[in-house]
């Protein structure tokens, strides 16, 4: 396992870096709506490259702004756009909802579970379509691309046994420093939805630990429509870290000088500044001229 990861890993980074190669063959499955935008800087760029980028979206998205620069396969969905929108604003109504506690954080999950099951629906319709499906087994790709957030990337890289490239912000359950293997020690790292600082009385480190504890439930019913799918598609038993684990690169979108101290692995690459990647300037002041986003 430890040695297929590492040829996996090696040869991405032989198609991620131009200098090392003579242009590969790339996948990419993008997550639609704002997640795309950062990942559309990174796609062209690998197109610029001299890299063959192919991007599969389905046919009703959110955002997907396309260019000449890579080719764009798309497959038929069965939800409209309205629905999605639909789906999108009960899920910010929630949010925007005052309840005490724990009301409000049972209220968030399960507008997030709809949200995701309404969405995921475009990966069920990617699995039902046998034509872009052999399509994509016939097109001899490299390697993967994607934002993990729906798992629709995650689940058909397993399926075409390709290795795969997360790009992403992180998951809610902490799973992107459990995946990868790098330690997150409880008594220093607090836990999502914990409000502590990383440094903790004994009481709260007592918290962090219980809240660890409910993590990987949490996402296993987030995800409850996924691991279904993936169990259906791979004919076999598969869990959450069995989809996330065999990623070859994990590319995060944020900074790793502003998040709390620990070790990471060396396949973890932290690209906080791709999130600013349209540059605005700002007036010049004493002299000095800088950019914002």
């Amino acid at each position: 396992m430890a040695l297929s990861l590492c040829c996996a890993w090696i040869s991405i980074l032989l198609l991620l870096l131009p200098s090392l190669s003579h242009g590969g063959k790339l996948l990419v499955v993008p997550m639609v709506g704002s997640h795309w935008l950062s990942m559309q800087e990174v796609v062209e760029k690998l197109s610029e490259r001299g890299h063959e980028v192919v991007m599969l979206v389905p046919e009703v998205s959110w955002q997907m702004e396309t260019t000449q620069a890579y080719k764009v396969v798309t497959y038929p969905v069965s939800q409209t756009l309205e629905e999605l929108d639909n789906s999108f604003h009960e899920y910010l109504a929630v949010h925007l909802t005052q309840k005490p506690f724990p009301l409000n954080a049972l209220a968030m999950y399960n507008a997030s579970v709809h949200v995701f099951n309404s969405f995921f629906g475009q990966c069920k319709d990617l699995f039902r379509n046998q034509e872009t499906l052999r399509f994509l087994n016939q097109s001899g790709f490299d390697a993967l691309l994607t934002d993990p957030a729906f798992m629709c990337g995650t689940i058909l890289a397993h399926h075409l046994s390709l290795p795969f490239v997360f790009f992403m912000r992180g998951f809610p359950c902490d799973l992107h420093f459990a995946a990868p293997q790098s330690p997150s020690p409880l008594s220093y790292v607090p836990r999502l939805f914990s409000f502590n600082s990383d440094r903790m009385t004994f009481f709260q480190r007592v918290e962090n630990t219980l809240i660890s504890l409910l993590e990987l439930d949490y996402c296993n019913g987030f995800y409850g429509e996924a691991l279904k799918l993936s169990s259906e598609v791979l004919q076999r038993d598969v869990s959450l870290m069995d989809l996330v684990n065999s990623a070859a690169i994990w590319i995060l979108r944020f900074d790793f000088v502003f998040e709390y101290v620990r070790p990471v692995m060396p396949n973890m690459v932290f690209v906080g500044g791709i999130n600013c990647a349209k540059k605005k300037p700002l007036p010049k002041v004493k002299g000095f001229n800088h950019d914002y986003c």
